[in-house]
């Protein structure tokens, strides 16, 4: 029998203004492929991301080439094959997770977990903003445990202290996304140790961070633009204590596990992020995560409304997907 393919383009809101070191966005625009098979259906959703030239046509222009082939019956296996890491093969691929779950009777976290899911602690993410700006974000959420914090500019130790006296129980993530140099990674890192951050995301550009083999880490810090596919973690050695594994780069769950797998066996710490999309795209991750070092898994948080069925979260905790919503 013939597989049917849907994409979709959709827009969800965003609560407010979400913004980090490269700019800011008041929407999260996704694409959803559906991939049917009888009367079984299968979704996946990734988010186009720009940082790796990627936009919404384009991610939707490489989902059709491969049209004909989902139509055969191409799996998840052809697929890592077929396409490029990146976010048009991470909807397909979920897409597949999904609908061989519907098919099998057998869930997907069967494939994915060492043991049955649990709900897990998700980071929540503060906007990059004057310290005083963030300070309030961070009273605001000073109850959750683990706070991801956007920065990666001028007066960044200002920040981090601002958010650390406001939220002074939660663990600390400091994310630069790139927007760290030379010249004062150093100082920031120094900071950082003092004030007890927990872990530090790609404070330097990918590919001009080789600093980062001779400087002393005071805190860990992980890999986050650095690190697509398990074939990049070779290069990352001496670099880099962690790596953020999130499905929109590798491409998928699939690509995903053997990424994740591969940084174990280098003993590189796990965190599982997210882009900003709805809870379809998190669900897949969150068993990623369930025995990672840090899940980031908030993008549901973030917006002004997810969709229905969506994750549920309790606070900062967030339980594995039914599978109305996916597996």
């Amino acid at each position: 029998m013939q597989r049917d393919l849907l994409v979709e383009s959709q827009r969800f809101p965003i609560a407010g203004t979400f913004t980090i070191s490269r700019g800011s966005k008041t929407e999260a625009e996704v694409i959803c492929c559906t991939i049917s098979e009888g009367r079984f259906a299968g979704r996946g959703e990734c988010v186009p991301y720009q940082r790796y030239g990627e936009a919404m046509e384009s991610v939707t222009a490489a989902i059709e080439a491969v049209r004909g082939d989902i139509a055969n019956g191409m799996d998840r296996a052809g697929l890592l094959q077929a396409m490029q890491a990146g976010a048009a093969r991470n909807a397909l691929d979920c897409a597949l997770w999904d609908l061989e779950a519907k098919m099998s009777g057998k869930p997907a976290h069967a494939g994915v977990c060492a043991a049955p899911p649990r709900p897990i602690v998700t980071a929540y993410t503060l906007s990059l903003g004057t310290p005083e700006a963030m300070a309030d974000q961070a009273a605001l959420n000073a109850a959750r445990p683990l706070l991801k914090v956007k920065i990666g500019g001028e007066n960044d130790i200002e920040r981090i202290r601002a958010v650390v006296a406001a939220a002074p129980r939660s663990k600390i993530i400091l994310d630069a996304n790139e927007g760290w140099t030379d010249e004062n990674i150093e100082a920031n890192l120094a900071a950082a140790a003092e004030l007890g951050v927990a872990l530090i995301e790609q404070p330097l550009p990918a590919g001009r961070d080789e600093i980062l083999r001779r400087i002393d880490h005071a805190v860990p810090i992980c890999a986050d633009e650095s690190v697509h596919e398990a074939r990049d973690l070779e290069k990352l050695a001496g670099l880099y204590d962690a790596v953020n594994i999130k499905l929109d780069k590798a491409g998928g769950l699939t690509a995903a596990m053997l990424l994740r797998d591969r940084a174990r066996e280098l003993g590189l710490s796990i965190m599982v992020g997210c882009m900003v999309g709805t809870s379809l795209a998190m669900a897949p991750a969150v068993l990623l995560a369930q025995d990672a070092d840090f899940a980031d898994l908030d993008g549901p948080l973030l917006l002004a409304q997810d969709r229905a069925p969506g994750l549920v979260y309790r606070g900062s905790v967030v339980s594995p997907p039914e599978p109305t919503l996916w597996g």
